[in-house]
């Protein structure tokens, strides 16, 4: 994913909500749209909450029933029965909302996305403002460039521009994302570091390490997995 940002795969324009929007209208938007989540923006377009399916379908938890709960039940609890009897989007979005800047590294994004559990983030602007959203479909769309389009990537930025390796003594092949590097380049370092500026490349799955090498200072030998 070098190079990539989180604006080059994001989607967008976003559906969003009001605060004061009803919850039958969250329903339909919902249902529409065919979306698990609906972000809630203020007037300046500044995402203050995030209303979900399961937010909506709070009401129809056990738990939810009673009177409200009293302060000394747990934060959890409360928040749910808050939310089985919201009328509105700011009664029953949750917060707080994951945003990202879209000019963020997309690999970033995609690493808290990871770490965090998180469906989707969405997307800022240096304002704020809600520009758009990356759910984890479109970080996978990454996987889908076609294999000829990663050789072509890997040819030219990686033994080309980054190592300026004789195209003669050099090949790429790849299989379903997995890219084997063959061939001979001048040190051990720059067969190492052809493997290491491939495998962030957008598309690559994993990298075959078959390149040989002139020298290596003390040892002379070739690299391979």
């Amino acid at each position: 994913m070098s190079g990539l940002l989180v604006s080059d795969l994001m989607s967008w324009p976003v559906v969003t909500a009001a605060p004061d929007l009803s919850f039958k209208e969250l329903a339909d938007v919902l249902a529409k749209n065919g979306i698990a989540a609906v972000p809630v923006v203020d007037s300046a377009r500044r995402p203050i909450g995030v209303v979900t399916e399961s937010a909506l379908l709070a009401r129809y938890d056990r738990r939810s029933a009673g009177p409200e709960p009293s302060v000394f039940a747990s934060r959890a609890h409360r928040r749910l029965w808050a939310q089985a009897h919201g009328r509105t989007a700011v009664d029953v979005m949750e917060t707080p909302v994951h945003t990202v800047r879209r000019d963020e590294p997309l690999a970033a994004a995609a690493r808290w996305m990871v770490e965090a559990k998180l469906r989707r983030l969405f997307v800022v602007d240096g304002f704020g403002a809600l520009v758009g959203v990356l759910a984890r479909r479109d970080v996978l769309a990454v996987f889908l460039r076609p294999d000829a389009k990663i050789k072509e990537m890997v040819e030219r930025s990686v033994l080309q521009q980054a190592l300026w390796a004789n195209p003669a003594k050099t090949s790429v092949r790849v299989d379903d994302g997995v890219v084997t590097l063959a061939g001979t380049v001048d040190s051990r370092s720059e067969a190492l570091r052809a493997e290491q500026l491939t495998e962030v490349l957008p598309g690559v799955v994993g990298v075959r390490n078959r390149l040989d090498y002139a020298r290596d200072g003390q040892e002379e030998a070739g690299v391979r997995r």
